[in-house]
Protein backbone atom coordinates (compact mmCIF):
# COMPACT_ATOMS: atom_id res chain seq x y z
CA UNK A 1 0.00 0.00 0.00
CA UNK A 2 1.17 3.67 -0.81
CA UNK A 3 2.19 6.14 2.26
CA UNK A 4 0.14 8.60 0.08
CA UNK A 5 -2.34 7.56 -2.68
CA UNK A 6 -4.22 10.23 -4.87
CA UNK A 7 -6.47 9.33 -7.58
CA UNK A 8 -8.33 12.41 -9.76
CA UNK A 9 -7.69 15.29 -7.24
CA UNK A 10 -9.95 17.92 -8.33
CA UNK A 11 -9.79 20.95 -6.42
CA UNK A 12 -12.02 24.03 -8.11
CA UNK A 13 -11.72 28.15 -6.56
CA UNK A 14 -15.11 30.10 -6.30
CA UNK A 15 -14.24 33.11 -7.75
CA UNK A 16 -15.93 36.54 -9.22
CA UNK A 17 -15.67 35.07 -12.35
CA UNK A 18 -17.34 31.78 -11.93
CA UNK A 19 -15.62 28.40 -10.88
CA UNK A 20 -11.61 28.14 -11.50
CA UNK A 21 -10.15 24.86 -11.77
CA UNK A 22 -6.67 25.01 -10.21
CA UNK A 23 -6.26 20.94 -9.99
CA UNK A 24 -7.77 18.89 -12.80
CA UNK A 25 -7.87 15.11 -12.08
CA UNK A 26 -4.07 14.10 -10.73
CA UNK A 27 -3.42 11.39 -9.88
CA UNK A 28 -0.13 10.11 -8.04
CA UNK A 29 1.54 7.62 -5.13
CA UNK A 30 4.11 8.48 -2.93
CA UNK A 31 6.05 5.41 -1.26
CA UNK A 32 7.54 5.18 2.22
CA UNK A 33 11.67 5.91 2.00
CA UNK A 34 10.87 7.71 -1.71
CA UNK A 35 11.52 11.58 -2.91
CA UNK A 36 8.49 12.10 -6.12
CA UNK A 37 9.57 15.77 -7.35
CA UNK A 38 6.82 17.86 -8.58
CA UNK A 39 7.98 19.92 -11.38
CA UNK A 40 6.37 23.03 -14.16
CA UNK A 41 5.62 26.16 -14.44
CA UNK A 42 4.55 28.57 -11.69
CA UNK A 43 -0.08 28.04 -12.30
CA UNK A 44 0.86 24.80 -12.89
CA UNK A 45 -1.18 23.58 -9.44
CA UNK A 46 1.36 21.60 -8.11
CA UNK A 47 0.78 23.54 -4.55
CA UNK A 48 -2.25 23.54 -4.36
CA UNK A 49 -2.96 19.82 -4.63
CA UNK A 50 -0.51 19.44 -2.01
CA UNK A 51 -2.52 21.56 0.28
CA UNK A 52 -5.37 19.85 -0.46
CA UNK A 53 -3.97 16.66 0.85
CA UNK A 54 -2.78 19.13 4.04
CA UNK A 55 -6.09 19.91 4.21
CA UNK A 56 -5.14 23.89 4.12
CA UNK A 57 -7.30 24.91 1.45
CA UNK A 58 -9.52 28.24 2.44
CA UNK A 59 -13.39 27.22 2.45
CA UNK A 60 -13.53 29.02 -1.14
CA UNK A 61 -12.39 25.56 -2.15
CA UNK A 62 -13.61 22.64 -3.57
CA UNK A 63 -12.20 19.09 -3.15
CA UNK A 64 -13.20 15.94 -4.74
CA UNK A 65 -10.82 13.24 -5.43
CA UNK A 66 -11.33 9.35 -6.03
CA UNK A 67 -8.88 8.25 -3.60
CA UNK A 68 -7.28 10.47 -1.49
CA UNK A 69 -5.43 8.45 1.28
CA UNK A 70 -3.07 8.49 3.67
CA UNK A 71 -1.25 5.66 5.30
CA UNK A 72 -4.01 3.58 4.54
CA UNK A 73 -6.82 6.33 5.96
CA UNK A 74 -9.25 8.13 4.07
CA UNK A 75 -8.53 11.58 4.47
CA UNK A 76 -11.44 12.74 2.64
CA UNK A 77 -13.59 11.59 5.61
CA UNK A 78 -11.65 13.08 8.25
CA UNK A 79 -13.12 14.89 10.93
CA UNK A 80 -11.18 18.12 11.58
CA UNK A 81 -10.56 17.09 15.15
CA UNK A 82 -8.63 13.77 13.20
CA UNK A 83 -6.96 16.02 10.67
CA UNK A 84 -5.62 18.14 13.22
CA UNK A 85 -4.31 14.88 14.64
CA UNK A 86 -2.46 13.97 11.84
CA UNK A 87 -1.03 17.22 9.78
CA UNK A 88 1.94 18.25 11.71
CA UNK A 89 2.40 15.10 13.31
CA UNK A 90 2.08 12.07 10.58
CA UNK A 91 2.35 14.96 7.65
CA UNK A 92 4.45 18.14 7.22
CA UNK A 93 5.00 20.72 5.46
CA UNK A 94 8.17 22.94 4.26
CA UNK A 95 6.43 26.07 3.29
CA UNK A 96 7.74 28.01 0.11
CA UNK A 97 8.53 31.45 2.34
CA UNK A 98 10.23 30.53 5.51
CA UNK A 99 10.19 34.38 6.41
CA UNK A 100 6.78 34.92 6.27
CA UNK A 101 5.47 31.27 7.28
CA UNK A 102 6.91 32.03 11.29
CA UNK A 103 5.24 33.40 12.98
CA UNK A 104 7.78 37.03 13.99
CA UNK A 105 5.19 37.57 17.57
CA UNK A 106 6.77 34.00 18.89
CA UNK A 107 10.41 32.84 19.08
CA UNK A 108 11.93 29.76 17.39
CA UNK A 109 11.41 27.50 20.98
CA UNK A 110 7.70 28.53 21.43
CA UNK A 111 7.09 27.33 17.78
CA UNK A 112 9.22 24.07 17.51
CA UNK A 113 8.03 23.15 20.52
CA UNK A 114 4.01 23.91 19.98
CA UNK A 115 3.64 20.77 17.72
CA UNK A 116 5.58 18.90 20.62
CA UNK A 117 3.14 19.97 23.45
CA UNK A 118 -0.22 19.52 20.89
CA UNK A 119 0.74 16.21 19.36
CA UNK A 120 3.78 14.29 21.47
CA UNK A 121 2.64 15.78 25.15
CA UNK A 122 6.04 16.85 26.15
CA UNK A 123 6.50 18.77 28.95
CA UNK A 124 8.76 21.95 28.73
CA UNK A 125 11.86 20.87 29.40
CA UNK A 126 11.36 17.66 27.17
CA UNK A 127 9.98 20.31 24.53
CA UNK A 128 13.46 22.19 24.89
CA UNK A 129 15.58 19.58 24.96
CA UNK A 130 13.95 17.55 21.75
CA UNK A 131 13.81 21.84 20.08
CA UNK A 132 17.40 21.98 21.06
CA UNK A 133 18.34 18.47 19.02
CA UNK A 134 16.19 19.47 16.26
CA UNK A 135 18.07 22.66 16.23
CA UNK A 136 20.90 21.04 16.14
CA UNK A 137 20.43 18.01 13.52
CA UNK A 138 19.18 21.03 11.18
CA UNK A 139 22.65 22.44 11.59
CA UNK A 140 22.21 25.47 13.35
CA UNK A 141 25.18 26.41 15.34
CA UNK A 142 25.08 27.33 18.96
CA UNK A 143 21.19 25.70 18.91
CA UNK A 144 20.30 26.37 22.83
CA UNK A 145 21.33 30.41 22.21
CA UNK A 146 18.73 30.36 19.49
CA UNK A 147 15.92 28.88 21.01
CA UNK A 148 15.27 32.81 21.99
CA UNK A 149 15.57 34.38 19.07
CA UNK A 150 12.56 35.95 16.73
CA UNK A 151 12.67 35.05 12.97
CA UNK A 152 13.40 38.38 12.20
CA UNK A 153 17.06 37.60 13.82
CA UNK A 154 17.30 34.61 11.28
CA UNK A 155 18.44 34.90 7.99
CA UNK A 156 16.76 33.55 5.12
CA UNK A 157 18.45 29.84 5.38
CA UNK A 158 18.64 29.87 9.14
CA UNK A 159 14.50 30.36 9.08
CA UNK A 160 14.93 27.46 6.16
CA UNK A 161 16.00 25.15 8.84
CA UNK A 162 13.83 26.31 11.57
CA UNK A 163 11.06 25.33 9.26
CA UNK A 164 12.41 22.10 8.56
CA UNK A 165 13.46 21.31 12.07
CA UNK A 166 9.44 21.87 12.78
CA UNK A 167 8.24 19.79 10.15
CA UNK A 168 10.89 16.79 11.54
CA UNK A 169 9.81 17.67 15.31
CA UNK A 170 7.15 14.95 15.42
CA UNK A 171 9.02 12.34 13.21
CA UNK A 172 6.59 12.01 9.96
CA UNK A 173 6.00 9.67 7.71
CA UNK A 174 5.14 12.03 4.92
CA UNK A 175 7.12 15.25 4.23
CA UNK A 176 5.79 18.05 1.72
CA UNK A 177 9.00 20.81 0.64
CA UNK A 178 7.14 23.60 -1.11
CA UNK A 179 9.79 25.14 -3.49
CA UNK A 180 12.45 24.67 -0.01
CA UNK A 181 15.07 26.71 -1.62
CA UNK A 182 13.18 29.28 -3.77
CA UNK A 183 14.71 32.31 -1.54
CA UNK A 184 17.91 31.57 -0.47
CA UNK A 185 21.36 31.84 -2.59
CA UNK A 186 22.77 28.79 -4.57
CA UNK A 187 25.27 27.82 -1.85
CA UNK A 188 22.48 27.67 0.91
CA UNK A 189 20.05 26.12 -1.50
CA UNK A 190 22.31 23.26 -1.77
CA UNK A 191 23.29 23.12 2.19
CA UNK A 192 19.73 23.33 2.15
CA UNK A 193 18.69 20.01 0.20
CA UNK A 194 21.45 18.13 1.21
CA UNK A 195 20.23 18.26 4.49
CA UNK A 196 16.63 17.64 3.61
CA UNK A 197 17.65 14.62 1.55
CA UNK A 198 19.79 13.47 4.36
CA UNK A 199 17.16 13.20 6.95
CA UNK A 200 14.35 11.74 4.86
CA UNK A 201 16.57 8.63 4.54
CA UNK A 202 17.98 8.38 7.73
CA UNK A 203 14.65 8.62 8.82
CA UNK A 204 12.47 6.32 5.93
CA UNK A 205 10.64 9.35 5.48
CA UNK A 206 8.49 10.00 2.55
CA UNK A 207 9.25 13.36 0.49
CA UNK A 208 7.19 15.25 -2.05
CA UNK A 209 9.23 17.94 -3.58
CA UNK A 210 7.85 20.60 -5.47
CA UNK A 211 10.45 22.55 -7.31
CA UNK A 212 11.21 24.65 -10.44
CA UNK A 213 14.47 23.28 -10.56
CA UNK A 214 15.40 20.70 -13.13
CA UNK A 215 19.19 20.34 -11.49
CA UNK A 216 17.34 19.56 -7.96
CA UNK A 217 15.18 16.93 -9.53
CA UNK A 218 17.94 15.12 -11.62
CA UNK A 219 19.90 15.75 -8.26
CA UNK A 220 17.57 14.50 -5.53
CA UNK A 221 14.40 12.28 -6.63
CA UNK A 222 13.70 9.14 -7.48
CA UNK A 223 10.68 10.15 -9.54
CA UNK A 224 9.04 12.52 -11.25
CA UNK A 225 5.17 14.20 -11.97
CA UNK A 226 4.97 16.99 -14.56
CA UNK A 227 2.44 18.98 -14.15
CA UNK A 228 0.95 21.94 -16.55
CA UNK A 229 -2.37 24.04 -15.70
CA UNK A 230 -3.37 21.61 -13.24
CA UNK A 231 -3.13 18.44 -14.99
CA UNK A 232 -0.60 15.58 -14.25
CA UNK A 233 0.99 15.26 -18.23
CA UNK A 234 3.46 13.16 -17.69
CA UNK A 235 5.37 10.55 -15.08
CA UNK A 236 8.47 8.54 -15.18
CA UNK A 237 11.85 7.54 -13.25
CA UNK A 238 14.33 10.44 -13.36
CA UNK A 239 16.69 9.08 -15.55
CA UNK A 240 14.51 7.89 -18.38
CA UNK A 241 12.30 11.17 -18.12
CA UNK A 242 15.87 13.01 -18.83
CA UNK A 243 17.02 10.64 -21.03
CA UNK A 244 13.96 10.27 -23.00
CA UNK A 245 10.67 12.57 -22.28
CA UNK A 246 7.32 11.44 -23.49
CA UNK A 247 5.12 14.94 -23.58
CA UNK A 248 6.61 17.56 -25.83
CA UNK A 249 6.19 19.91 -22.40
CA UNK A 250 8.63 18.06 -20.41
CA UNK A 251 10.81 18.19 -23.64
CA UNK A 252 10.85 22.07 -23.73
CA UNK A 253 11.46 22.15 -19.75
CA UNK A 254 14.48 20.46 -20.58
CA UNK A 255 15.40 22.01 -23.43
CA UNK A 256 15.81 24.84 -22.01
CA UNK A 257 18.53 24.16 -18.80
CA UNK A 258 20.95 26.37 -20.19
CA UNK A 259 23.83 23.20 -20.23
CA UNK A 260 22.12 21.65 -23.24
CA UNK A 261 21.25 25.04 -25.02
CA UNK A 262 23.34 24.68 -28.46
CA UNK A 263 23.00 27.97 -29.89
CA UNK A 264 23.58 31.73 -28.99
CA UNK A 265 19.83 32.23 -27.49
CA UNK A 266 18.42 29.41 -24.76
CA UNK A 267 15.61 27.90 -25.92
CA UNK A 268 12.67 29.42 -24.39
CA UNK A 269 8.40 27.73 -24.95
CA UNK A 270 6.39 30.50 -26.19
CA UNK A 271 2.95 31.69 -24.74
CA UNK A 272 2.17 30.95 -20.91
CA UNK A 273 -0.18 28.80 -18.82
CA UNK A 274 -3.77 29.24 -19.36
CA UNK A 275 -5.82 30.89 -16.77
CA UNK A 276 -9.49 30.89 -16.30
CA UNK A 277 -10.65 32.64 -18.83
CA UNK A 278 -8.43 31.22 -21.97
CA UNK A 279 -8.76 27.37 -20.99
CA UNK A 280 -7.93 26.02 -24.39
CA UNK A 281 -11.29 23.13 -24.97
CA UNK A 282 -9.13 20.25 -25.60
CA UNK A 283 -5.48 19.71 -25.11
CA UNK A 284 -4.03 22.79 -22.70
CA UNK A 285 -1.01 22.61 -24.29
CA UNK A 286 -1.78 22.77 -27.82
CA UNK A 287 -1.28 26.31 -28.42
CA UNK A 288 2.22 26.08 -27.46
CA UNK A 289 3.11 22.64 -28.66
CA UNK A 290 5.09 22.97 -31.80
CA UNK A 291 3.32 19.20 -32.83
CA UNK A 292 -0.44 20.36 -32.52
CA UNK A 293 -2.94 19.49 -34.87
CA UNK A 294 -6.58 19.81 -35.47
CA UNK A 295 -7.56 16.89 -33.61
CA UNK A 296 -5.19 18.50 -30.81
CA UNK A 297 -7.18 21.47 -30.79
CA UNK A 298 -10.84 19.41 -31.24
CA UNK A 299 -10.44 16.43 -28.55
CA UNK A 300 -8.53 16.02 -25.04
CA UNK A 301 -5.96 12.83 -24.85
CA UNK A 302 -6.99 10.39 -22.79
CA UNK A 303 -5.62 9.88 -18.94
CA UNK A 304 -4.04 7.27 -17.82
CA UNK A 305 -4.30 7.78 -14.12
CA UNK A 306 -0.84 7.29 -12.02
CA UNK A 307 0.80 4.77 -14.86
CA UNK A 308 4.47 5.27 -14.53
CA UNK A 309 6.02 6.35 -18.39
CA UNK A 310 2.59 8.09 -19.07
CA UNK A 311 1.87 11.23 -21.19
CA UNK A 312 -1.14 12.88 -20.94
CA UNK A 313 -0.57 13.61 -25.43
CA UNK A 314 -2.10 12.42 -28.67
CA UNK A 315 1.32 11.94 -29.72
CA UNK A 316 4.06 11.18 -27.26
CA UNK A 317 7.31 11.57 -28.18
CA UNK A 318 10.12 8.75 -28.04
CA UNK A 319 13.81 10.38 -28.58
CA UNK A 320 12.28 13.77 -29.93
CA UNK A 321 9.95 12.09 -32.12
CA UNK A 322 5.95 11.99 -31.91
CA UNK A 323 4.48 8.89 -32.23
CA UNK A 324 1.63 8.45 -34.90
CA UNK A 325 2.41 12.26 -35.61
CA UNK A 326 1.34 13.22 -39.65
CA UNK A 327 4.18 15.45 -39.59
CA UNK A 328 6.77 14.15 -37.45
CA UNK A 329 8.87 17.59 -37.40
CA UNK A 330 5.85 19.45 -36.08
CA UNK A 331 5.26 22.93 -36.82
CA UNK A 332 6.61 25.96 -35.42
CA UNK A 333 4.87 28.22 -32.98
CA UNK A 334 5.24 31.79 -33.23
CA UNK A 335 6.48 33.22 -30.07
Amino acid sequence: MPLLEISDLTVDFKTGGGQFRAVDGVSLTVDRGEILAIVGESGSGKSVAMLAVMGLLPWTATVTARTLAFDGRDLLTLTPRERRRLVGKDMAMIFQEPMSSLNPCFTVGYQIGESLKVHLGLSKSERRQRAIELLDAVGIPDPERRLSAFPHQLSGGMSQRVMIAIALACRPKLIIADEPTTALDVTIQAQILELLVSLQRETDTGLVLITHDMGVVAETAERVSVHYAGQKIEEQPVAPLFEDPHHPYTAALLAALPERATGKRLPSIPGVVPGQFDRPPACLFEPRCRFATERCRTKAPPRQGAIAGFALCHYPLTHGRPIGHPHPEGREVAA
